[in-house]
């Protein structure tokens, strides 16, 4: 099924509630890059799909509220608030600001802007 690129990431975004990270993976092109800019960035859809699996594992899921998304061909972005939902309760709201450039239904890059203090304050 062909997508449009906002399309994509608002079903991709979606998806986060319940991650899986082989499903999560597949959005991803075989070289894709994924970059949460306060870290190193992630190569290839093996690696991100390796990267997913150990982030998630601490958490039942992810909620991206997204507050806004703006899309221009294949580039799309949206500011959000990702809420991660602990395993044994607690969550931890993160605002991101995220920029997805997509190619033939599938992402060739992501990255994610936050700050990192807010995650290292809560663990």
């Amino acid at each position: 099924m062909t997508h449009s690129a906002d399309e994509l990431v608002t079903e991709f975004c979606k998806r986060w509630a319940t991650p899986d990270p082989d499903e999560i993976a597949g959005y991803f092109i075989e070289d894709a890059v994924y970059h949460n800019i306060p870290m190193e960035p992630v190569q290839g859809r093996a690696a991100i799909r390796e990267f997913i699996a150990g982030f998630v594992a601490a958490f039942d899921g992810i909620d991206f509220n997204v507050h806004r998304q703006v899309s221009d061909g294949a580039l799309v972005m949206n500011e959000r608030t990702d809420v991660m939902r602990r395993k044994g309760g607690g969550a931890i709201p993160l605002p991101v600001m995220g920029v997805f450039e997509v190619r033939d239904d599938r992402i060739v890059a992501w990255r994610d802007y936050f700050d990192m203090a807010t995650i290292a304050s809560a663990f």
